[in-house]
């Protein structure tokens, strides 16, 4: 069985349409996604009424997407990991913690670039 693979602007629209589904999912099932995607959404806000240069409001933005992005990995660890299997297994436990610890170093680096941004201002 072949699989249709679309070409050009058809691929591109498949491609937001898939990503925007992966979204949605995330917002109506991952509580800590939806809690880093609110907060990021309201610290983005304010990072505009700062009194800074916007390649400094970028870093600002930017380390806070890449909270997202790692919880998003993060996130697909685990389901790919439930998708093998349910049972306890050593190695499913190891991904799993490996995911949130890279989730909990991107807060730390969001932090830090957060904390030195506010400290100078």
């Amino acid at each position: 069985m072949k699989i249709q693979k679309y070409t050009g602007l058809k691929r591109v629209y498949f491609a937001l349409l898939n990503s925007f589904r992966g979204f949605v999912w995330l917002i109506n099932n991952e509580s800590a996604f939806k809690q880093e995607f609110i907060i990021s959404a309201m610290l983005t806000l304010f990072s505009f009424y700062l009194s800074i240069d916007a390649l400094v409001q970028l870093l600002l933005v930017s380390v806070l997407g890449f909270v997202l992005v790692i919880e998003i990995v993060n996130t697909a660890i685990e389901v790919a990991i439930d998708r093998i299997g349910l049972e306890h297994h050593p190695l499913s436990g190891l991904a799993k913690d490996l995911g949130s610890l890279a989730v909990l170093f991107s807060l730390f680096v969001a932090l830090a670039a957060w904390s030195v941004v506010l400290w100078n201002i």
